[in-house]
């Protein structure tokens, strides 16, 4: 599954478009999808409120086929707004694009509906369109089906894509939420490392030792973390045993020499180089500012 359907997969699970779905469907009694901009299935089969017509139809391998290339190009018809398309079976279903800045990640939609009330010779056509596929009906339980189509009138249709067009915009605004949040997410491998260096800083720790605790090549596990903290390996520990020891220097009965090798460091000299280079003063200074503030 590439980003976007992943993100519509986020999107379709979250609580906003779950109470909004209920909602929608309670007040239109229609069904409605969020599907990923090219879908292998029927986005509304299976929803609560699915057309009886649609629900037969989509039993049907040969027909499904047809309503499937159906989709798509209501898909491609609906990349810059809301768009309604009527099928072979005369019933119209509409779509609206949900975009993440300019990039439509996806489409919410509705309908199975029929634009005036089914006749005689509308069940006529369908039954003859379902023919052509090499469909067979039962007529009794396809008559049903068919005449139980909901109705929407045009003027209401265009309404309903509006109110999509506006649950859209905020979708998309949520969608661009999880991308900004899902692009600053910490790599497990490296929440891993950072806690096992944590455990481990005041020992004689090297790569090596933390890439094979947290199951990568050094080579790998090296790029990785450069990426993620800005700094090498060697780097970051001299920071978080220097941080460490910054709190240990308010202690005024530890000498210098202790605190360098309670955080870590193998030696004094070490210690009072790396310690300069990250704060810009001596242990010796510091502890004296600290005393003098």
């Amino acid at each position: 599954m590439n980003m976007n359907g992943q993100l519509i997969e986020t999107l379709s699970n979250s609580l906003i478009f779950q109470e909004y779905g209920r909602a929608y469907t309670e007040a239109t009694g229609l069904p409605i999808a969020l599907r990923p901009v090219e879908t292998w299935q029927l986005p509304l089969h299976g929803k609560r409120k699915e057309s009886p017509w649609c629900a037969l139809m989509s039993a049907q391998s040969r027909t499904c086929g047809a309503c499937l290339q159906m989709q798509e190009k209501l898909a491609q018809s609906a990349t810059a707004g809301a768009c309604t398309m009527t099928c072979g079976y005369g019933l119209s279903e509409t779509a609206v694009p949900v975009k993440v800045g300019e990039n439509t990640i996806g489409y919410l939609q509705t309908g199975q509906v029929m634009r005036q009330k089914p006749t005689e010779a509308g069940f006529e056509r369908a039954l003859a369109q379902a023919a052509q596929l090499g469909v067979v009906l039962e007529p009794a339980t396809a008559r049903k089906a068919y005449f139980a189509t909901p109705v929407v009138a045009p003027r209401k249709m265009e309404s309903l894509g509006r109110l999509l067009g506006i649950f859209a915009e905020h979708l998309g605004m949520k969608g661009n939420e999880i991308t900004v949040r899902t692009s600053h997410a910490e790599s497990p491998v490296i929440t891993r490392a950072k806690q096992f260096i944590e455990e481990h800083h005041t020992e004689d720790l090297d790569l090596g030792q933390v890439a094979r605790a947290v199951h990568t090549s050094m080579f790998y596990f090296c790029k990785l973390f450069r990426k993620a903290t800005g700094l090498n390996f060697t780097d970051y520990v001299s920071r978080l045993r220097t941080e460490k020891a910054k709190n240990l220097l308010l202690n005024p009965n530890l000498r210098i020499s202790e605190i360098a090798y309670e955080v870590g460091f193998q030696s004094l000299t070490h210690f009072n180089r790396v310690f300069k280079k990250v704060v810009g003063q001596s242990p010796t200074e510091y502890r004296s500012r600290l005393a003098m503030g």
